[in-house]
């Protein structure tokens, strides 16, 4: 049976799988163990401390907090109130996070204070002292602030209401009610609120799982926020349905994480490219037990082949998986199958997942043939609802007739076969020719003296636009910008080698692992 038709909505969900598994641990954070009856009994509290502040259904949450037990059970708990999650990048400033609170309209904010030395409630009320419907603001982590609720006073107040009342609040909500507002990462431009469904989150999750491999007493390494899909609905929510354990970090580290795999018999993982070169190259690694582990998925516009060889062979992994998603499609399009060559695996960005459907369009909207680029058209079951309070913005992505504009360049096979090449909007064109700054990226990184690399237009009075590489370095080489053109001189068409290189230690990156390009960009500009 689908997962939507089952659960009908992820407490219930929570509910259920509370009863199944019981006793069994879904959670090891720390010290702090969880099993899947705590899980729910500790949404079920969470609640009823929302009720009793007065949470209505539909009202907006804030969560602003990083991977952790507690994470879990605060969402849950919002949710059973009948309200709605929206989760907040830990890395955000005040202002930031002010601007998703102003704009959710949100009616509370449960806070962790001092993440990473960080004082978020003084930051958040010195960027916006007025949030006007922001009533309460709860600790959930950390040392209190004046005019906060602390964890344990929340709880406590949240004994005035009956059990019961929560348990009815959960059987009213129904598959295509809104369960969270997830923000675009906001790399250009403002981050938008896109909603999302209970139904669809599970049905697309089982659907993950289906290709991930996620069982009954597995246990699944979590390193990427919660405030991001592939945390949240990949990580915890797809383990909470099936009966694996979730092991939460609130930040990456390569040792910490590999005395993780070891220490709690670690299956399944998940990142970006860069959290599985930092475990392969760390010298750790050697002397870690890793035997447990067996399946990974890596997601990124461009995976290395040797990447994902590397990861088989050396993490001793039964297969390595990618995929596409986007928040607009509750972050899941597409998906390889399970032991499909490492090739294979890298060259494409899986096939579509069932319901769903593509089309790749040219600037005109004319769909071009199998194997041409152009700009990646999907519908299905998993589209949000669109943006939180955002009609323009909604019409201007999602047409009437049920297609999403995606905005990534893509080209497919006759097989369903989807490879994502690059955004739309970061095509730059050299002299008359179209360059897609992930191809040159990965011709790059192809070269074993290249780690990582980051590539964008600048303006040139010559050729209208040029290619701009930012280059870091493998591990003990010493690069020079004359040696990588030379390079690149060989490797690719003239028009796609880069005018310019700057070697450096570190491309910045978002929490997710995505490459801030505008950060690049402001590197361009002259001072």
């Amino acid at each position: 049976m689908r997962a939507d038709q089952e659960f009908r909505s992820i407490p219930a969900m929570a509910l259920m799988s509370g009863t199944r598994f019981a006793d069994a641990t879904a959670v090891i954070d720390g010290e702090v163990r969880l099993s899947f009856g705590e899980v729910a009994d500790g949404m079920l509290a969470v609640a009823r401390s929302l009720v009793a502040q007065g949470v209505e259904p539909g009202d907006r949450i804030a969560l602003w907090a990083p991977n952790s037990a507690r994470w879990i059970t605060a969402a849950l708990g919002i949710l059973a109130a009948r309200a709605w999650v929206v989760p907040v990048n830990t890395r955000f400033k005040g202002a930031e996070a002010a601007f998703v609170l102003r704009k959710m309209q949100a009616r509370s904010l449960l806070c962790a204070n001092g993440f990473l030395g960080t004082d978020s409630v003084a930051l958040l009320r010195a960027a916006d002292p007025d949030l006007p419907a922001l009533r309460d603001v709860t600790i959930v982590e950390g040392p209190a602030a004046e005019g906060t609720i602390s964890w344990e006073d929340f709880l406590d107040r949240g004994a005035a209401v009956d059990e019961a009342v929560v348990r009815k609040r959960i059987d009213a909500i129904g598959p295509e009610d809104v369960s969270d507002v997830m923000f675009t990462s906001g790399t250009t431009g403002r981050p938008k609120g896109v909603m999302l469904r209970h139904g669809t989150c599970l049905r697309a999750y089982q659907a993950f799982n289906d290709h991930f491999g996620l069982g009954e007493g597995d246990r699944l390494l979590i390193v990427l926020p919660f405030f991001h899909c592939f945390g949240y609905k990949a990580g915890w929510m797809a383990a909470l349905m099936v009966g694996a354990t979730s092991v939460p970090m609130s930040v990456f580290d390569p040792v910490a994480s590999l005395q993780a795999i070891e220490e709690h018999g670690i299956t399944h993982t998940g990142g970006a490219p860069t959290i599985f070169w930092a475990l392969l190259d760390h010298p750790a690694r050697a002397t870690t037990d890793l035997s447990s582990l067996r399946v990974a998925v890596v997601s990124a516009a461009y995976v290395p082949v040797e990447l994902i060889h590397r990861m088989c062979d050396e993490l001793g992994l039964d297969y390595a998986m990618t995929g596409y998603g986007l928040t607009e499609a509750h972050a899941l399009v597409s998906l390889s199958l399970p032991h499909e060559p490492p090739d294979v695996v890298a060259e494409w960005s899986g096939r579509l997942i069932s319901g769903v459907e593509a089309k790749v369009v040219d600037d005109e909207g004319v769909e071009v043939p199998l194997g041409e680029r152009g700009e990646l058209l999907i519908r299905g079951f998993n589209l949000s609802d669109g943006y939180y309070r955002d009609p323009e913005a909604t019409a201007a992505v999602f047409q009437a007739d049920g297609w999403l504009h995606t905005g990534d360049i893509a080209y497919m096979n006759a097989d369903g076969y989807l490879k994502v090449c690059d955004r739309k909007k970061d095509m730059f064109i050299v002299g008359g020719f179209n360059v897609a700054p992930a191809e040159v990226e990965g011709m790059l990184v192809d070269w074993e003296k290249i780690a990582a690399a980051a590539v964008l237009g600048a303006p040139d009075p010559h050729y209208g636009e040029v290619g701009v590489a930012f280059v870091v370095p493998a591990a003990g080489v010493a690069l020079t910008p004359e040696g990588v053109i030379a390079y690149a001189r060989e490797a690719m068409a003239n028009y796609k080698v880069p005018r310019r290189v700057e070697i450096v230690d570190a491309l910045p990156t978002n929490a997710t692992g995505k490459v801030l390009k505008d950060e690049l960009r402001a590197r361009l500009v002259p001072t």
